[in-house]
């Protein structure tokens, strides 16, 4: 008895001490992985350029990507965006802006924000902005809260529902380990039309407008994701208006975290009065069992005596 009791002072020490060492560590994540707005050199990262009047939709992107990220059905063209699936290109019949009836294919996938929603709120930093532009994610970070799922202007980030044991974010990471080692990313290199062009976004956005302003009448004057939600590193050519094609056109054209950031920003303050509390009620619990445990200790050193009592009666 007594070592079952020793067992469970030990175990509620330990408790209470995990309990303080926790609510330190959250905090701590939270201000450790605290996303500040875009720098100017992060808003000239890397980016693509995808001009939707060279598509066929021959799926070699989508194709490229799963196989790169090693995913299952890595042969199977995918139809929607999931934990399975980063990238798909997606069919729109259509009239273009000089009135021809046409088949136009949109290549979605993450957006990749200057000033992403996603990371702005992420509590403890698994989603965040890198030195390089595109918006990528430290799994051994995240604590499931799917926030930036909520926050993301565009609906991208899937939730990896059928892992029940290590769930993760999945979302296009614009090939970030290629970009490092200076290779194009997977989408890219594998395009057969030049529909994709990969550089720095300053660099595609002059591009684009120079081709706009050289071919007259073949696109819409606009570069989708030169202003959308502050500016996103992927960047589309259209002859079809954008709405047409499914684009959100009636999103901010400011940035987004400048709202979730207020959020966020006090989540360390209730994380660290949820943890006291529960500190507090572990420490009441603990006192209560405290009492407990000297009550049964003297019972059990009385037991002996009272024993010893009866059986002296009994001999008599």
């Amino acid at each position: 008895m007594s070592s079952d009791n020793n067992k469970t002072k030990l175990s509620r020490r330990a408790f209470l001490k995990n309990v303080g060492a926790g609510a330190a560590a959250m905090v701590a994540a939270h201000l450790a992985g605290e996303i500040q707005p875009a720098s100017a050199d992060t808003e000239n990262g890397w980016g693509i350029l995808i001009d939707l009047t060279r598509c066929v939709g021959c799926n070699s992107c989508a194709l490229a990507c799963k196989e790169t990220n090693n995913m299952p059905d890595a042969d199977i063209e995918p139809t929607k965006l999931s934990s399975k699936a980063l990238t798909f290109v997606e069919p729109h019949e259509v009239t273009t802006i000089s009135g021809d009836a046409k088949k136009r294919y949109v290549k979605r996938q993450c957006m990749h924000c200057l000033n992403a929603s996603c990371a702005s709120a992420c509590p403890v930093g698994a989603m965040y902005k890198s030195d390089e532009g595109p918006i990528v994610y430290r799994a051994e970070r995240c604590m499931g809260c799917r926030y930036c799922q909520l926050a993301c202007p565009f609906a991208i980030p899937s939730f990896e529902w059928d892992n029940g044991i290590t769930p993760v974010i999945s979302k296009c990471w614009m090939c970030h380990d290629r970009l490092q080692e200076g290779l194009k990313p997977a989408c890219v290199e594998a395009c057969p039309t030049g529909t994709l062009r990969v550089g720095r976004r300053d660099e595609l956005l002059a591009q684009a407008h120079a081709q706009i302003e050289s071919n007259p009448g073949r696109y819409v004057d606009h570069i989708f994701g030169e202003f959308e939600v502050g500016g996103t590193s992927m960047l589309y050519l259209s002859d079809t208006p954008f709405e047409e094609l499914g684009f959100l056109v009636d999103v901010p054209l400011t940035a987004p975290p400048e709202q979730t950031r207020k959020v966020t920003n006090t989540l360390p303050f209730a994380l660290t009065g949820v943890m006291a509390l529960m500190a507090g009620t572990a420490a009441y619990t603990n006192r209560t069992s405290e009492k407990t445990d000297k009550q049964e200790d003297k019972e059990q050193a009385e037991a002996p005596a009272a024993t010893e009592d009866n059986e002296n009666k009994n001999k008599v």
